[in-house]
């Protein structure tokens, strides 16, 4: 059941660009919810709070793999307001090093695609693998580029 809300997430993302144009503000947060959602079934699997199938691993890759591809696209200037955001202003000071922080996450998540196949990875140990580059770049770009609540 997870698996079938990561897709139907994921398949939401697809719909983000028009409503970007309008809201960047709001296409981000929904990105990270997508993110967040992926992250929890994640970090489930790797406690061995839910038993891991390859279906799932793939659903969970490729949900991060969609905002990593999409979420630089919504941060154009004037999108930096703290009151509905917790995007800190040091994305628009330093620009240059967020993208650099965005390539990274890019990449991991690319990386995690191929370890995951047609199939997904094989089993909880390749997920985790395929994980940890992952999550070690939210954590990195969080601690930068992102506000306290």
């Amino acid at each position: 059941m997870k698996s079938l809300a990561i897709a139907i997430a994921g398949a939401a993302v697809a719909a983000l660009p028009a409503l970007g144009a309008e809201d960047p503000i709001a296409v981000r947060q929904a990105l990270m919810d997508n993110n967040g959602a992926a992250a929890g079934v994640a970090g489930a699997v790797m406690k061995g709070e839910l038993a891991y199938s390859p279906v799932v691993g793939k659903a969970v890759i490729y949900a991060v793999s969609a905002t990593a591809a999409a979420y630089g696209d919504f941060f154009p200037e004037g999108s930096d307001d703290a009151a509905r955001s917790n995007a800190s202003p040091k994305i628009w000071q330093d620009m240059a090093g967020f993208e650099a922080e965005l390539a990274k996450f890019q990449d991991a998540t690319a990386k995690a695609r191929e370890i995951a196949g047609k199939a997904g990875p094989a089993d909880a140990d390749a997920f985790k693998a395929a994980m940890g580059p992952i999550f070690d770049s939210c954590k990195t770009c969080h601690e930068a580029y992102r506000l306290e609540n």
